[in-house]
């Protein structure tokens, strides 16, 4: 009853015409940005972090949120029509979208997406009003021990999930940890690694960051990359409307996809990839149309991995919002827009600005009616962008980053920094190395050292604290077997593959 109550006063700040109108233009710009291949609702977001600085926090973060879920949306058309997934997340939907879409079913792939992102969407946000205060209860008997045991796991987790493999994600990680251990150490009052540069004395700037790795780094990295040919955009064809038939195959591949993403998301290195991946899975085996997978496209292959990912989407806010934890890049740039407000997501935020929190939740359901209606009807609108000449949609990308950055502090050193972090963004987007776990490791960081500290002060400096209480020991176990598991269980079927070459007494 108590969070029905929190939620109907989420909608009282929802449903004022200004954050109505940044609703509108949040799902509108993120359907936008999810249509045009290559860049996403990161990319877009980390672009816009210097608004922060002239907007109410409600405001802007119903802004951020219409452009991630806008973005959800918008990515299934390029999907569907181009054959070109915006994020990795929709690699699964253009599997069997865009072989409908060539068997001139496209406007049957479309609605089922839309409509089954609606639903999923809808049903994940009712998860994360009611998940979050029982995840807040929980970590509300976390002791520093197990906040740092639980950031290292996250760490972990992260890592390996958004990296191509561990060692790549740790180095990414740890390249996060010395960016946010630039400036002063608050405890001790000493500069670190400032290098003599007054500007840096207060640290980097969690925006010069995000828009250089994210906005800088990606624009280079898509506008630098060759293409051998020219993808090619099929026609719409058909109604948008599905037949009794195809709504028969969709509702079930709906809930069942929602009811894998949302738990996965949830989790502290859960991500959209995995249950997109796992989703068409399961509809690929109990599908009583096998025959039209990877051949003309079945539908339950669109409809069930994109509410898989509407529903991860909105998992993924239940371990920002109660733990200060990001899951993904796009939580991670929102977790830094949360830093810009100096406001520390974590188990007390649903207590100190609970206007922030409900308002945004609710935003979420407002957002999720927005972009059906703006999805189905206009979808040829959203076919004309994917036109827009890359040249100048990159160059107005650099544009817009360079001005937001210097309009914020007017320091030239910000925008070196800019296009410094940009290039190197762009290093280890061509290297194959992550960038979403700098930003990770630049907030969570300096938050892990903060909770080492102290749980090494109320110990008297005994290391035993982190392993004689059992919630800490537990997740240290689970971050050591998630880091050391897979390559010592490859060590052993290599050896077992191998067998026994040189047994005792042999010549």
């Amino acid at each position: 009853m108590e969070t029905l109550v929190q939620l109907s006063h989420g909608f009282t700040v929802a449903l004022t015409p200004t954050n109505l109108m940044w609703c509108l233009v949040g799902t509108t710009l993120g359907t936008a940005i999810g249509v045009l291949p290559g860049l996403g609702p990161a990319l877009t977001i980390a672009l816009l972090l210097p608004i922060t600085y002239q907007v109410a926090p409600e405001a802007s973060f119903i802004l951020f949120a219409g452009i991630y879920y806008g973005a959800m949306y918008g990515g299934s058309t390029t999907s569907i029509l181009l054959n070109t997934p915006g994020e990795s997340a929709t690699i699964v939907t253009a599997l069997e979208g865009n072989k409908m879409a060539r068997s001139g079913r496209g406007g049957a792939a479309l609605a089922t997406s839309a409509i089954g992102s609606f639903v999923a969407g809808t049903i994940g946000t009712i998860g994360v009003a009611f998940l979050a205060p029982v995840v807040v209860g929980l970590a509300l008997k976390f002791g520093p021990a197990e906040y740092f045991a639980l950031m290292v796991l996250s760490f972990v987790m992260v890592s390996a999930v958004l990296g191509a493999s561990a060692v790549r994600g740790l180095t990414s990680l740890f390249i996060g940890f010395f960016l946010g251990m630039i400036g002063v150490d608050l405890q001790t009052g000493q500069p670190r690694f400032t290098f003599g540069v007054t500007e840096l004395l207060d640290g980097i700037s969690m925006v010069v960051v995000a828009v250089g790795l994210f906005a800088v780094g990606e624009t280079l990295y898509i506008a630098g990359r060759r293409y051998t040919g020219h993808d090619e955009i099929v026609p719409l064809r058909g109604s948008l409307y599905m037949t009794a038939q195809e709504w028969s195959r969709s509702w079930k591949a709906w809930l069942r996809g929602t009811l894998i993403g949302f738990p996965i998301g949830s989790m502290p290195a859960g991500g959209a990839e995995i249950p997109t991946f796992l989703s068409y899975a399961v509809e690929k085996k109990l599908s009583r149309h096998k025959e039209e997978f990877g051949t003309t496209g079945a539908i339950e292959g669109v409809a069930g991995p994109e509410a898989a990912n509407n529903a991860s989407a909105a998992g993924v806010l239940v371990p920002m919002l109660t733990l200060g934890l990001p899951t993904s890049a796009t939580a991670a740039i929102m977790l830094s827009a949360f830093q810009s407000y100096g406001i520390n997501p974590g188990p007390m935020l649903l207590q100190t600005q609970p206007a922030l929190v409900w308002g945004l939740i609710a935003s979420l359901f407002i957002a999720n009616v927005l972009l059906v209606l703006l999805n189905l009807p206009l979808i040829g609108l959203w076919i004309r962008l994917i036109n827009i000449p890359a040249p100048q949609l990159y160059a107005g990308i650099l544009v817009f980053a360079t001005i937001g950055t210097y309009g914020i502090s007017q320091s030239p050193v910000d925008l070196i920094l800019l296009y410094v972090l940009g290039g190197m963004g762009f290093l280890m987007r061509r290297f194959d190395f992550p960038t979403a776990p700098v930003i990770i490791g630049m907030i969570l960081g300096p938050m892990a050292e903060t909770q080492f500290r102290r749980a090494m002060t109320i110990s008297n400096g005994d290391w035993s604290v982190f392993y004689t209480h059992p919630i800490a020991l537990t997740l240290l176990v689970i971050a050591a077997t998630a880091l050391i598991g897979p390559s010592v269980y490859g060590l052993v079927k290599h050896r077992h593959l191998r067998g026994p070459e040189h047994m005792p007494g042999d010549a």
